[in-house]
Order: structure tokens, then sequence, then C-alpha cells
């Protein structure tokens, strides 16, 4: 698995980054907040259990980024209650399940050897 600087994660940054641009969240922050923890054990009968934890994440729902309609309209669909705007507690989860998300995406890419290939199938350079 790769490292980062504060964290063991494969790509977290990327999400975090894009998952900000999104919401309307300091872009700034984004080194920070994607240090990331992702832990994978072995349990049970052959079981995955596979966790991410973003100690240092920095998310806000008010002022900022978050007044642009784009933006406000991106935090608005993550509410799972039209009804209920998304506070910043719950924007973290969403964030960290993003990532989560991602890294086992990532991970079981390279695990398969698909994101090589991929690459290599869809190179610029390849003539």
């Amino acid at each position: 698995m790769a490292g980062c600087m504060g964290g063991n994660n494969a790509h977290a940054a990327n999400i975090v980054a894009g998952v900000f641009l999104a919401t309307g969240q300091d872009v700034a922050q984004v080194g920070t907040s994607a240090m990331t923890m992702v832990t994978m054990e072995c349990v049970g009968d052959g079981d995955l259990y596979v966790s991410a934890t973003m100690p240092c994440i920095e998310v806000g729902t008010v002022g900022g980024g978050t007044v642009l309609a784009a933006q406000n309209n991106n935090l608005k669909l993550l509410s799972s209650d039209p009804e209920v705007e998304i506070n910043s507690s719950l924007l973290a989860q969403v964030v960290c399940g993003a990532v989560l998300a991602g890294e086992l995406s990532l991970l079981s890419a390279l695990c398969s050897g698909d994101l090589v290939k991929s690459h290599m199938q869809l190179n610029r350079a390849h003539k």
C-alpha cells in the first residue's frame, strides 16, 4: 500500500479534493484533511474488514464556498431527507465513505492488474 505523510492510503487526497470542490470546501485544507489511515484485517471465515480513519478532516456547511449555487445544491443532495440540512459531521462521514470506496476500488485494481492494463491500453502516448 502506498504511504503518505500523516497516513497510509493509496489516493485519499484525490477523493477529498473532488468532494471539497463539489461542496464548496476550502481546498487549501485538502492536504491535512486527506491524512487517512486505511486498515485491512482478515476476520471470521475469510472475510475482510476494511476501515478508514480520517482524524484531521476539516469541513463546514455554512459560509465560504458553500453559498455558491452549485456547491450548495450538492450539499443538499447529500442529505437523505430533503427537509434536513446536512451538517459538518454528516459531511465528514460522506467524505470518509467516499475515500473508503475509492481506496477499495484502487487497491482491487492494483491487485488484479487492471490498473496497469488500463493505463497501458489508454496511454495517450501509446501508438
